[in-house]
């Protein structure tokens, strides 16, 4: 893959500061081309990064000693690949997004970034069976119409979505609130295998990034940003889950939720963005008909 000298070193300067590329603006305006990245003061890294000159200092030293054919080198050895938001196979649609990832790094299928439709599905890490019994009657139409299913490797509704697009031969993506280094739920072990091999792996963050519990509604907003429409399975009224929602209603994305039983606290979320304008949803071929009136 070739990248331009201002890529490399975007490559380089966003392995030591994984932020979006709203923290570099500022320095954008100045060094558009980072052509200046390895000559820069401290002083002028803390003012056009919003850096204490003590971090600024750390920035420094770690950039003098990074060397983008050994990042580069290593990428390779460990299948990854690392798209700069001005890359060609980047996807335009996060730019879309008020602090879109400046670096995507991924593994698997690159492709599935540029299908064409593509359906978040969403849900609660306590999901019950429930939500496992509804991706049988939402996936299956998706598959079959070559719809990518997106999702965020967590427990519970992610994984189920996950495992039911595999199940049924389809296509799915993986947003990941960490970097491909580590796993995180760990009994996630041979989906994340399963994925990196034969679908598609995705993440903002440098391979050495752990999860932490900020990176994860970061990681939100990218589940939204790639897909044309989200389904939520089942969801509590306040959740991580709600919050991709509104990532999605902030862009006009449609939005489906599957009914529940006033009883369930799972319920409490779906039947409320019901309320507030959801669309219920009881097959996939919902999803399919409104792609098809959008394509006429």
């Amino acid at each position: 893959m070739q990248l331009s000298n201002f890529e490399q070193n975007l490559l380089k300067l966003h392995y030591i500061f994984p932020v979006p590329l709203s923290r570099f603006r500022k320095y954008f305006e100045k060094d558009p081309i980072l052509q200046q990245i390895n000559w820069a003061t401290a002083s002028e890294l803390a003012y056009l990064l919003n850096l204490s000159l003590e971090k600024a200092m750390l920035l420094k030293t770690h950039l003098m000693n990074c060397e983008i054919t050994n990042l580069l080198d290593t990428y390779k050895k460990q299948k990854i690949i690392a798209l700069p938001y001005t890359h060609s196979l980047y996807p335009k649609k996060l730019l879309q997004l008020i602090d879109p990832p400046a670096v995507l790094y991924i593994q698997g299928n690159v492709n599935y970034l540029h299908q064409p439709w593509k359906v978040a599905i969403i849900g609660a890490r306590k999901a019950t069976h429930y939500s496992k019994e509804s991706m049988a009657l939402l996936v299956p139409p998706l598959v079959k119409n070559d719809i990518v299913i997106v999702s965020g490797m967590a427990k519970g509704a992610d994984t189920l979505a996950h495992e039911a697009a595999i199940y049924y031969g389809g296509k799915t993506i993986a947003v990941l609130g960490h970097g491909l280094s580590h796993l995180y739920p760990k009994e996630n072990a041979q989906l994340k295998h399963q994925l990196a091999e034969n679908q598609l792996l995705i993440t903002e963050y440098p391979p050495y990034m752990k999860p932490e519990k900020w990176t994860f509604p970061m990681r939100n907003r990218i589940i939204s940003g790639l897909s044309d429409a989200i389904i939520v399975t089942e969801s509590e009224r306040k959740s991580g889950t709600m919050s991709t929602v509104e990532h999605a209603l902030e862009h006009s994305k449609e939005v489906f939720a599957v009914p529940g039983p006033i009883t369930s606290k799972l319920s409490e979320g779906t039947n409320f963005l019901i309320g507030e304008g959801a669309t219920p949803i009881s097959q996939g071929f919902q999803v399919v008909e409104v792609f098809n009136k959008e394509c006429f």
